[in-house]
């Protein structure tokens, strides 16, 4: 999380290692198995950050929605030898996203982010409740949903927040879910 202009070469190719590269890996390994029995399913968790996006957080964004192009992709492929590929979405959940896991970087030397950068960590932090998110055991039950429903259904939406706002996205035009999302962030 950041400005984009802060972070380093090496936060790049962190977040695309885990997030992207590391996905490719897990799949590429399980494929020859699958292929070889004409079943099997990918359950690839991406999030609502791969179908719309807050502000300062372009790299976690960009690997999301490569986690989605990829899956959507993958999906295709895998139809005919009898592999399934399944997304799941959840929005925010009450775990550690924002503590120790979080990777800040925001060089203050760049003035003209700061005020923008404080207005927006002053918002996220009023936002990360965790009274008010999705548990880690109610994206559980979305992911064994996912697994066991039987259905070709590709996107698996996991938390009311995240049922809330790709609805918002689906039905509103890029101006007018940006400046709900203004609204929503006090910018």
């Amino acid at each position: 999380m950041g400005t984009f202009e802060s972070a380093s070469r090496e936060s790049v190719e962190r977040q695309f290692g885990v997030n992207v590269l590391g996905l490719f890996d897990v799949t590429r390994t399980a494929l020859p198995h699958f292929r070889s029995n004409q079943s099997g399913m990918f359950i690839n968790i991406s999030s609502i950050g791969g179908k719309m996006t807050f502000p300062i957080m372009p790299l976690y964004h960009s690997t999301k929605f490569a986690v989605e192009g990829f899956s959507e992709s993958l999906h295709y492929e895998m139809a005919p030898i009898g592999v399934k590929v399944k997304i799941v979405e959840p929005g925010g959940v009450a775990t550690d996203f924002g503590g120790r896991s979080l990777d800040f970087q925001h060089d203050e030397s760049l003035e003209e982010y700061n005020g923008f950068v404080s207005q927006v960590m002053g918002t996220f932090e009023n936002m990360m409740n965790p009274n008010t998110m999705s548990t880690p055991e109610m994206i559980a039950d979305v992911i064994y949903t996912a697994a066991t429903d039987e259905k070709d259904t590709l996107r698996y939406r996991a938390g009311a927040d995240a049922e809330q706002l790709l609805s918002a996205r689906q039905q509103m035009d890029d101006g007018q879910f940006i400046g709900m999302m203004k609204q929503q962030l006090s910018l």
